[in-house]
C-alpha cells in the first residue's frame, strides 16, 4: 500500500481543526473528512425561527438513553463543528484542574498544565482572542454584587470575537448559539482551515461520513485508513479522530469489535465510558432597567465555596431570553419582562464515571446509538451545582434581580467530553499523553474526547491546545525519523 495521504482527520471542529492546520504548516499531507457541509451564508445562521424554534441545524439522528427512551443529543454536522455555533468563551483551564481529586471522582491529566501552556497561547493568538469591556447592564449588576455580595469574583472571559462586532447590532445579538454570517466570530473553520484553502497538501472533503477505521491486513493493531458511508476507502499512514465525544468512540468500537481486538487492547473497557457534560442551568433574571447590552458574555463569576461551578452572562437579547421564559406566559408578557432582563449560564464540572457512557447495541440486526448519562451518578455535583444555583440567586436578588431557571438536560451536549480519555496508564485510559491510542499503531485522538477532566469552565480552548499538541507530536516524530533515515543511508 502507498498511501495517499500522511494524516486522515475525522472531524472539522476544534480539535480536528487544530491538528490538520498544525500538520499542513509541518508539510504533512492531510485529508480532512466532515460529515456535514459548509453552513450558508444567507443569514439563515442567524434566524431564531430558524436555529432556535424549527432547530434547523441540528441533527436529526435516533438515540436513545440508558432506559431506552428516546433523545436528542444537540449535535451539529458542519464544517468547522460546534465551533460554529458556540458561544465563543475560549477559557484557559486553572493549574489545580489538572489535578485528580478522588473524593469527587475527578480523574487527574496526565501532564501538569505546563504541558499545554504554549499550545494555550497558540490557540489564543489564532483565535483572536480578546476581552470585552462589561457593557453598562453587566457593569450595574457586577458593581452591586461587588459591595453587596463581595463573595463572588468577576473576571473578564476571553472571547474569540472581532473588536468591530459591536459596530454591527444584529451580529453582537447573535454570536451566542448562532453562526456568525460576517465572519466576526473567530471559529475553526475562520481561524484553522480557511487559511488552507488552495494549498497543495491539504484536502478538505464536507459530506463524507466515516463508517469504519480499516487495519493492516496482517496487523489489526496498526490502523491504515477509513472507510466513508459511501464505500470510498482512504489510506494514510496515520488517522486522527476527532468526531466527538458521542462519535469517535463508536468508530473505535466498532473497529475493536470487527478485530476481535478487546482482550488485546488494555483499555478497550474505558471505550465511550467517562462522558462528561457539565451540569447546566440557564437563569433568567428580572429587574426594573432596561437591558440593552449587546454582547452581554464579558465576565466570568465565581465562588470560593463552590470551587467546581462558574457562571457567565449568556450572549442573549430580548427575544432569546423570551425563548427561556415559563411557557404559560403570552409571547407578548414574555417578550416584555425579557427587555428588562438578563440571561446567565451557570456550570459544574461533573466526575469522570465508567457508567456514564456512549455506545452501540444491536437489536435484531439495528444498531441503536445508546447515550447513557445519569447526573444523579455524581451526587456531589449534583449538590454542589443546586446549592450554587441558590446562592447566585440570593446574590442577584442583593442586586435587585429576580430570578428563575431551567436545567438543561442531557440533550445539551454542547459540553460532550471525556469518551476516550488520556492517562499514562494503559488499563485506565484511551489514549497516551501524545494522542496515540494505546496499544494501536497509527489512531490518534485530537478532541475533547481525550480530557480527563472537564473543569468548571467552558473546554474549546483546551481542545484547541490539545489538537495542536498532538499535531506537532506528530509532525516531530516524523522529522526525527526522517533525519534517522537520511543518516543510515549516507
Amino acid at each position: 500500500m502507498n498511501p495517499t495521504f500522511d494524516v486522515i482527520v475525522i472531524g472539522s471542529g476544534a480539535g480536528g481543526a487544530a491538528a490538520a492546520h498544525r500538520l499542513v504548516e509541518a508539510g504533512q499531507r492531510v485529508l480532512l473528512l466532515e460529515k456535514g457541509g459548509p453552513l450558508p451564508r444567507d443569514g439563515s445562521t442567524q434566524d431564531i425561527a430558524r436555529v432556535v424554534h424549527a432547530g434547523e441545524f441540528l441533527a436529526r439522528e435516533p438515540w436513545q438513553d440508558g432506559a431506552g427512551n428516546r433523545v436528542a443529543p444537540e449535535e451539529h454536522y458542519n464544517v468547522g463543528g460546534k465551533t460554529k455555533w458556540y458561544g465563543a468563551a475560549l477559557l484557559r483551564f486553572a493549574p489545580h484542574e489538572f489535578a485528580g481529586d478522588e473524593t469527587r471522582g475527578l480523574r487527574a491529566w496526565p501532564f501538569p498544565i505546563a504541558t499545554l501552556e504554549s499550545y494555550y497561547g497558540a490557540a489564543e493568538r489564532l483565535l483572536g482572542v480578546r476581552r470585552f469591556t462589561p457593557e453598562p447592564g453587566l457593569a450595574r449588576i457586577l458593581e452591586s454584587l461587588r459591595r453587596r455580595a463581595p463573595d463572588w469574583t468577576a473576571t473578564p472571559i476571553p472571547m474569540a470575537l472581532d473588536s468591530r462586532i459591536t459596530e454591527v447590532p444584529h451580529e453582537a445579538r447573535h454570536f451566542d448559539g448562532f453562526a456568525s454570517t460576517m465572519d466576526l466570530k473567530h471559529d475553526a473553520q475562520l481561524a484553522l482551515l480557511d487559511p488552507l484553502a488552495g494549498m497543495p497538501n491539504f484536502s478538505l472533503r464536507s459530506g463524507a461520513e466515516a463508517a469504519a477505521l480499516i487495519g493492516d491486513a496482517a496487523d489489526p493493531m496498526r490502523i491504515t485508513g477509513v472507510r466513508t458511508t459511501d464505500g470510498r476507502i482512504y489510506h494514510a499512514r496515520r488517522v486522527i479522530l476527532a468526531a466527538g465525544a458521542l462519535h469517535s468512540p463508536r468508530l473505535l468500537a466498532r473497529y475493536v469489535a470487527q478485530r476481535r481486538l478487546f482482550d488485546r487492547l488494555p483499555g478497550a473497557r474505558h471505550i465511550g465510558a467517562n462522558l462528561k457534560l457539565h451540569l447546566l442551568t440557564a437563569m433568567v433574571s428580572l429587574g426594573l432597567p432596561r437591558q440593552d447590552d449587546l454582547i452581554r458574555k464579558t465576565a466570568l463569576l465565581t465562588h470560593a465555596n463552590f470551587p467546581h461551578s462558574s457562571v457567565q452572562p449568556l450572549g442573549f437579547d430580548a427575544e432569546l431570553i423570551a425563548t427561556l421564559m415559563p411557557k404559560w406566559l403570552p409571547r407578548n408578557v414574555s417578550l416584555a419582562l425579557a427587555r428588562r432582563a438578563y440571561g446567565f449560564f451557570l456550570q459544574t464540572e461533573d466526575a469522570s464515571l465508567a457508567a456514564n457512557r456512549v455506545h452501540e447495541v444491536d437489536i435484531d440486526g439495528d444498531p441503536r446509538r445508546v447515550f447513557d448519562y445519569d447526573e444523579r451518578r455524581d451526587s456531589a455535583a449534583l449538590h454542589e451545582h443546586r446549592a450554587f444555583t441558590r446562592s447566585f440567586s440570593r446574590a442577584l436578588l442583593t442586586a435587585g434581580l429576580v430570578s428563575v431557571t431551567k436545567r438543561i438536560g442531557i440533550q445539551g451536549t454542547a459540553h460532550a467530553c471525556g469518551t476516550l480519555i488520556a492517562g499514562n496508564d494503559p488499563r485506565e485510559s484511551v489514549v497516551d499523553t501524545s494522542g496515540r491510542v494505546h496499544g494501536l499503531d497509527g489512531l490518534y485522538v485530537s478532541d475533547g474526547n481525550v480530557l480527563p477532566r472537564v473543569s468548571r469552565v467552558n473546554p474549546a480552548l483546551t481542545i484547541y491546545a490539545w489538537g495542536l499538541r498532538v499535531a506537532d507530536l506528530i509532525a516531530e516524530t516524523d522529522r526525527r525519523r526522517h533525519i534517522q533515515e537520511l543518516t543510515l543511508t549516507s
